[in-house]
């Protein structure tokens, strides 16, 4: 039984419906590979979702770390800090500032 404590790192952005597209591709196809492509050990997964709004869409980002360290590795000691690169800074309308952490304490699959 694994008893390694994950961390999950939460955040939220809003784009443009015109620019949703655009940003999706740039979390997947730029901004995830190109931070495990830097080598930041412990990484393991990112969720993205979104929802519509009337006039914009919602961003919900999900990453999981092996553990604090990670994090930290990750983001620096300033880690409830949101990493917003400037490319994406543009496309984004809004964008929460701080980032929120969460210990995860099951996971399960049902098939």
């Amino acid at each position: 039984m694994n008893t390694t404590l994950k961390i999950i790192r939460t955040w939220k952005g809003w784009t443009t419906i015109e620019n949703a597209p655009i940003y999706e591709d740039m979390l997947i196809n730029e901004i995830f590979p190109a931070l495990k492509k830097k080598g930041v050990i412990g990484l393991e997964k990112v969720s993205i979702s979104t929802q519509n709004k009337k006039d914009e869409v919602e961003f919900f980002v999900i990453i999981q770390f092996e553990s604090l360290d990670a994090v930290k590795t990750f983001a620096g000691e300033n880690y409830k800090k949101a990493y917003i690169p400037e490319n994406a800074q543009k496309v984004l309308l809004k964008y929460d500032e701080t980032v929120e952490y969460y210990e995860l304490r099951k996971e399960l699959i049902l098939k």
